[in-house]
């Protein structure tokens, strides 16, 4: 049952490594098996042999070192053999699938594992986040509380609008009898507003003779446009006529309904072709039952129309005291050079004192009489482009 060994350090060492060792070896070298004509090697379970026997050899030669010179009864004992579980013929062996492609597999089961728990653990969070109110808003919001706020903001909105406005209201409440008439007065409006600018005032004043109501249905479609405006000229002009000295004598060119009379303490002379009331007086704009130099202002608001601007222009310079005040507001579109339209002006001796361009639709000039006119041949004839309205 013993055996009594003396150790030479090394060379002894190695025979007792091999007899304790020979049967684990000679199991591993078996261990490769032919099945179906392929060969299937597992040779990680023989480098674990070998390094399991280095191991071994280097605590005996550890040991022999220490007690070098004595002798030691040890009991040598072989290791029973494990039984080998034989596999089943009928189970086909998995080819060639080495160790580390089982590791792989393993390692992304595990990955895809944290995923899923990540995701269920940011689901919780959101449900959690959704279901708490935050009272401080100092906590971020998610994407469904921010749709959901953007909804009640523009629910408040619609809700908070002011209810439809008068004209809206009576636009619709108007019958179809009453739609075609405003239709027709707009077209009237038109044809007769072409008529006025392209011929002279003579014939606008016959027009206006003929057919006493085209006046009447000519200022009610000029109310209606002016409505449209963001801006009536004609209250810049009173704005800045309310500043001038009250002893001030105005004559207005084109005077309509007589506002500007209505509005202003100093003296006003309102002409029109046709008399809208007992304020005006109706004359050919050209020939003003005035005296020569005896006003102080002369205002021409929206007025200057027809084919004979000259003649306004000149009418202005007689009435007009040396130093008066020539005031003009027109459309934008008429001008095709404003900076032209004041040369041709001063001609007529005015100077240019102050100009306002700055609004959309509507430039305002200011010019200041300078002399009379004695040379009427030299003077220059000026045009603007009609104003047109279009059809809506």
């Amino acid at each position: 049952m013993f055996q009594v060994a003396k150790f030479d350090r090394n060379n002894e060492a190695d025979s007792v490594c091999k007899e304790l060792f020979k049967a684990k070896i000679q199991s591993s070298k078996k261990e490769t098996k032919i099945k179906k004509g392929k060969i299937s090697k597992k040779s990680p379970k023989k480098k674990n042999a070998f390094k399991k026997n280095d191991k071994i050899k280097d605590e005996i030669k550890n040991i022999l070192n220490n007690n070098s010179g004595l002798v030691h009864q040890t009991k040598i004992k072989r290791k029973k053999k494990k039984p080998q579980v034989h596999q089943d013929k009928r189970v086909e062996p998995k080819m060639n699938t080495p160790i580390f492609a089982t590791q792989n597999k393993q390692e992304s089961n595990t990955h895809t594992g944290r995923v899923k728990k990540q995701k269920r653990k940011k689901k919780k969070r959101q449900q959690k986040e959704e279901t708490t109110t935050d009272e401080t808003n100092k906590k971020p919001l998610t994407p469904k509380q921010r749709k959901n706020k953007e909804l009640n903001e523009k629910l408040l909105k619609t809700l908070q609008t002011p209810p439809e406005t008068k004209k809206h209201q009576k636009s619709r409440d108007l019958s179809l009898r009453e739609r075609m008439m405003q239709r027709l007065q707009a077209a009237r409006f038109r044809y007769i507003n072409e008529q006025i600018y392209s011929n002279d005032s003579k014939e606008a004043q016959k027009l206006f003779k003929d057919d006493p109501d085209a006046f009447t249905a000519y200022h009610e479609g000029y109310r209606q446009q002016v409505n449209k405006w963001p801006l009536n000229p004609l209250d810049e002009i009173i704005k800045n006529i309310q500043q001038l000295p009250k002893t001030f004598v105005v004559a207005d060119f084109g005077c309509g309904d007589a506002k500007l009379a209505q509005s202003v303490v100093q003296k006003v002379h309102s002409f029109d072709l046709v008399a809208a009331n007992n304020d005006v007086i109706p004359c050919d704009m050209a020939h003003v039952p005035l005296q020569p130099s005896s006003i102080d202002v002369a205002v021409f608001c929206l007025s200057l129309m027809g084919t004979n601007l000259h003649e306004y222009l000149l009418e202005a310079n007689r009435v007009l005291k040396p130093g008066g005040i020539l005031k003009i507001a027109e459309v934008e579109s008429r001008f095709d050079d404003v900076q032209q339209f004041i040369e041709a002006v001063e001609r007529f001796r005015f100077k240019n004192t102050f100009k306002d361009l700055s609004h959309d639709l509507f430039y305002f000039l200011d010019f200041k009489k300078e002399s009379n006119i004695k040379n009427k041949k030299r003077l220059p004839t000026l045009s603007l482009n009609p104003c047109l309205y279009k059809k809506r």
